[in-house]
């Protein structure tokens, strides 16, 4: 899915206005401030399966986590510069014509440990998309004491490297299970990774924050993904251990770990991605033998469970969409009530699972009645 703001877009749009739309997210809800810092990584020890020179593996993430200092530490963009020129012209807008949010995640902020070790989450893209996707769930997880790591798949992905290369993406049904394949060993290598940095090494060319060292506790790991991040989660935890519980935001399924099923705690988010349209995730489901759980949002789209749910709203008016198109894109959940579910429930699993408390998810609740629980 190269392109998210995907309705009919006004022939207009390509013009760019007097002033550049300013997109905005919401902020995060915990005590903590957020602290954030990009690392390229490369992976020796695999060529990049689309490059044809036979270049090692390249990865960019972000290190998410909750921090007491945020003076004289900016805070960072959505999306670096050029990828959010391509991100404007994968929508049909000029790149001058609008502005990627402004997180509120503080570049290079100390981590704060918080009085004990952070427990890790992990988060894999949908098809086509970037790291910053579910940048409303990743601060909520970070402001509430989490170390979240944002992984972009190269390839797979809007990403870009510290020397400004935007690399070409190659997503096709032809080249599915070979994109999966990268992406489960993209986040085994980040693992990897983790434990280098929380041993006090630097296994990447960027800057490190102060306070890294030992901050993480690495037997307390869970994973989500939006969309194909659903697939990447289930099908990581199939193969490493380390990934104690699982979350898929509207995601379907692929590979062995079907009919293999999971013996750790796994959450399926639906809208389309739902046991009733796609068989393969039934079977998946039955094959759970730990803890499970299956929701829905009334009213919802694939879009909804992403920070789409509030930045396509806001760019109706350039993109020339209509009301009954917006509601084609992100379902008729009023934004507001998406953006409270997003930060709600993940919270709620991991809490749960890493953390061993709230009942949130013990049965259906009066203060989220658009979410049901789906036997």
């Amino acid at each position: 899915m190269k392109s998210f703001l995907v309705a009919a877009v006004a022939a207009g749009a390509m013009v760019a206005p007097q002033q550049p739309l300013q997109l905005t997210l919401p902020g995060p809800t915990g005590p903590y401030a957020v602290g954030t810092v990009p690392l390229h990584l490369i992976d020796p020890a695999r060529h990049d399966p689309w490059d044809p020179s036979g270049a090692p593996r390249e990865l960019m993430i972000s290190l998410w986590y909750p921090t007491r200092s945020t003076t004289g530490f900016p805070r960072a963009p959505w999306l670096p510069p050029a990828a959010a020129a391509q991100f404007a012209r994968d929508n049909g807008l000029r790149p001058d014509a609008v502005r990627v949010p402004v997180t509120h995640g503080h570049t290079g902020a100390p981590v704060s440990g918080c009085g004990g070790g952070l427990p890790v989450v992990v988060y894999s893209h949908g098809n086509g998309g970037s790291r910053s996707d579910s940048t409303i769930v990743v601060e909520e997880l970070a402001s509430r004491g989490y170390f979240v790591v944002t992984v972009d798949h190269t390839g797979d992905s809007v990403t870009e490297f510290p020397d400004g290369r935007v690399p070409d993406r190659v997503n096709s049904p032809a080249n599915a299970a070979a994109i999966q394949a990268a992406r489960v060993a993209d986040v085994r290598f980040v693992l990897d990774k983790l434990a280098v940095l929380n041993s006090g090494g630097n296994p990447s060319d960027s800057s490190l924050p102060d306070g890294l060292t030992g901050a993480l506790d690495l037997g307390d790991v869970g994973m989500f993904g939006y969309s194909a991040g659903g697939p990447t989660t289930a099908s990581t935890m199939d193969v490493d251990g380390r990934v104690k519980a699982g979350l898929s935001l509207d995601g379907p399924v692929f590979g062995p770990v079907i009919d293999k099923g999971l013996d750790r705690p796994y959450m399926l988010v639906d809208a389309r991605a739902s046991r009733a349209t796609i068989p393969e995730l039934q079977t998946f489901w039955e094959h759970l033998t730990n803890w499970r759980l299956n929701i829905g949002m009334q009213g919802a789209k694939h879009l909804t469970y992403s920070d789409f749910v509030t930045l396509i709203p806001q760019a109706a008016g350039l993109l020339g969409l209509t009301p009954a198109q917006v509601e084609q894109q992100i379902g008729a959940v009023v934004p507001a009530r998406a953006i409270a579910v997003q930060r709600a429930y993940p919270l709620a699993f991991f809490d749960l699972h890493l953390r061993h408390r709230g009942h949130l998810l013990d049965r259906p609740s009066p203060l989220f009645p658009e979410v049901h629980f789906i036997p």
